[in-house]
């Protein structure tokens, strides 16, 4: 097909949307394979029993343990692991909570900001390793509080569950329950989840796309398309935050998808993205050294940069989550709740990490 927006809206909007969908899918068979092999082979209660001591401290059960660690993957398989979890309010704190674990599309922009942060090229660095555990154990530890909190405000449950498990004797897994449980939900996924995200995949490649700029600049289509325009106007929201208005257009498009931020960052600062990731993120990261304030002000310093680091913790940069949030619980009212939160939660802290390194320095 000649290249076109008709070529655009199928191979990026409606191809792209799908295969968003589709990207989840291995790993939600996957997790959903050894669930079902735990289950079958008898040890996933004991798993539960194991965890059920540290997880009550939170006022989760143990039955919490697998959905809040598959959610380091990817949040998706991981709030639809919380199906095995008896207690609908107990539910409803792990499908709100999981998100905070930091999962591997975070992992692109850790990797651009860490070296950027400690004036490093990206490596295997003992100073990188223990900011990155840092980050990940800032999002564990804020996830078990915040559910603390809201598992005593939600109550107890109108019927009283016990943590009572029955220790079944081990045995050989059985196949054919893992496989036709494994069918039913990569159907159920793609069948409910798909169809709302490749509708948001295609709004969201609309407002990237139009209005159409006369220039082919990638940049510059960015800055006239109405994604732009938002950004250009919420500019005065990114600027508590030690970011500009390109910051903010790369921070709204990675609303589809973490991952999109690097991309969408090469693009307005017109570095062209290169085969190899890591050479893309070291010129990027180059640039970025470089981008000065109109008063020659460093842009991107140390508080401006943890600032950044602490958003993409917190905020639900993800509406293929919030689509599955919705289709679990049955209501977008919590869906939007929780995306409301979350993105006000990570505004206030990295405000106020900026404006604190600030002062500081």
């Amino acid at each position: 097909m000649a290249p076109g927006d008709l070529n655009d809206l199928i191979t990026q909007g409606i191809i792209g949307g799908a295969g968003s969908v589709i990207v989840f899918l291995p790993q939600i068979l996957i997790l959903f394979f050894f669930i079902g092999l735990l289950e079958s082979s008898g040890y996933m209660a004991r798993a539960a029993f194991l965890m059920d001591g540290l997880m009550s401290r939170v006022g989760l059960s143990g039955k919490a343990f697998l959905p809040l660690l598959s959610s380091y993957a990817c949040a998706i398989p991981g709030i639809l692991a919380t199906r095995t979890i008896d207690s609908a309010k107990e539910r409803l704190v792990a499908i709100f909570v999981a998100p905070w674990m930091s999962c591997s599309a975070r992992l692109p922009v850790y990797l651009l900001l860490v070296p950027l942060l400690l004036h490093e090229p990206e490596g295997g660095s003992v100073r990188q390793a223990l900011v990155m555990t840092a980050l990940y154990a800032t999002g564990t530890i804020t996830a078990f509080l915040v559910a603390k909190i809201l598992r005593k405000r939600l109550g107890p449950d109108a019927q009283t569950h016990h943590f009572l498990l029955e220790l079944p004797p081990y045995r050989k897994p059985q196949w054919r329950y893992i496989f036709h449980h494994l069918q039913d939900r990569a159907w159920s996924f793609v069948k409910n989840a798909g169809t709302i995200i490749l509708a948001i995949s295609i709004i969201l490649w609309a407002l990237q796309t139009y209005p159409k700029s006369s220039s082919d600049d990638p940049a510059e289509q960015l800055a006239t398309s109405a994604m732009g325009r938002i950004s250009s106007f919420i500019e005065p929201v990114f600027l508590p935050l030690g970011h500009d208005g390109k910051t903010g257009a790369a921070i709204l498009t990675s609303f589809a998808a973490r991952e999109v931020f690097v991309s969408s960052m090469a693009i307005v600062h017109h570095i062209e993205e290169a085969d190899d990731e890591t050479a893309t993120r070291s010129t990027l990261r180059e640039t970025l050294e470089a981008t000065r304030w109109q008063d020659g002000r460093p842009m991107f310093t140390t508080a401006s940069l943890i600032s950044l680091l602490l958003f993409y913790i917190y905020a639900l940069q993800c509406l293929p989550t919030s689509a599955v949030v919705a289709r679990e619980t049955g209501s977008w009212k919590w869906a939007v709740a929780q995306f409301l939160f979350m993105t006000a939660f990570a505004w206030g802290s990295a405000c106020l990490a900026y404006q604190i390194g600030k002062f500081l320095s």
